[in-house]
This record gives C-alpha cells, sequence and structure tokens, in this order.
C-alpha cells in the first residue's frame, strides 16, 4: 500500500485531488485514532468533489448528507457505534445500493458489513513530527 508523511496543507491538497478523481458508487474507509484528521480529510475530498456547503464530522448526527455536482456523497462517523448490529439504524444497506459516494469514519464499528469493493485511508500521528501525518491508501 503506498503512504506518505504530509504536513496538514499537504494532506488537503491530496484529499482535494482525490475527491476531484472519485466517482460514484464508492465506498471509502478512513482510519485512524483520534485526532489523526479524517474529518479533515473528509473535508478536502468533499471539496474536490465540488460540495459547497459545510462539512462537518457527524459524530452525534451518524450520517451527513451532500450535495455535489457528481451526485450524493454520504458522510458518515461510526465512532458511537458498539459494532455493526447497529448498522441498520442508519438505512446501511440503502447506503451501499444508493450509487453514491460513502465516506466512512471509524469503519472499524462496521467490521464484517464493509462492502468488499472498498477503498482504505488510514492516518497516523508522528510522534516525532506533531505537525504532519502518514497518510497510507489502497490504489
Amino acid at each position: 500500500m503506498p503512504s506518505a508523511e504530509l504536513p496538514l496543507a499537504e494532506l488537503v491538497a491530496w484529499g482535494r485531488a482525490f475527491g476531484a478523481a472519485l466517482t460514484a458508487p464508492a465506498f471509502i474507509a478512513i482510519r485512524g485514532e483520534l485526532g489523526a484528521g479524517k474529518t479533515t480529510l473528509v473535508q478536502a475530498i468533499c471539496d474536490g468533489l465540488g460540495v459547497t456547503g459545510e462539512v462537518t464530522s457527524p459524530t452525534y448526527a451518524l450520517v451527513h448528507e451532500y450535495g455535489s455536482p457528481r451526485g450524493t456523497v454520504h458522510h458518515l462517523d461510526l465512532y458511537r457505534l458498539r459494532d455493526a448490529s447497529q448498522l441498520a439504524q442508519l438505512g446501511w444497506e440503502d447506503l451501499l445500493r444508493g450509487g453514491t459516494i460513502v465516506l466512512v469514519e471509524w469503519p472499524e464499528r462496521a467490521e464484517g458489513a464493509l462492502p468488499a469493493e472498498r477503498r482504505e485511508l488510514s492516518l497516523a500521528h508522528l510522534a516525532a513530527q506533531p505537525d504532519r501525518r502518514r497518510l497510507t491508501w489502497t490504489a
């Protein structure tokens, strides 16, 4: 899997370029510890997709929906779920069949229910360089 160690500005630029290249349907699993920059990366991806409204963390709402010139974007934050058994209340099956772009933070809460066709992004803090993140992705 490719990886890069990026300062925040370059992470945002990477996310914009990634978003600009995305086409629906797409499922993107975004992993990383608290504060790693998952929501920042989602905001950059949405910017690249042409989302013009404010993109915020759906930590309490669990799901946000955004319009873009290339279709609907669903942004999920599964941090508050215990496990995949709680996905039905979010309309999980409909999201997977909807032909949209789905960006999921904390996908490990949905293990066993994640679609086989997905892209994985992972962010990690760099202890010696707190202003940088290690980004790993599947091609």
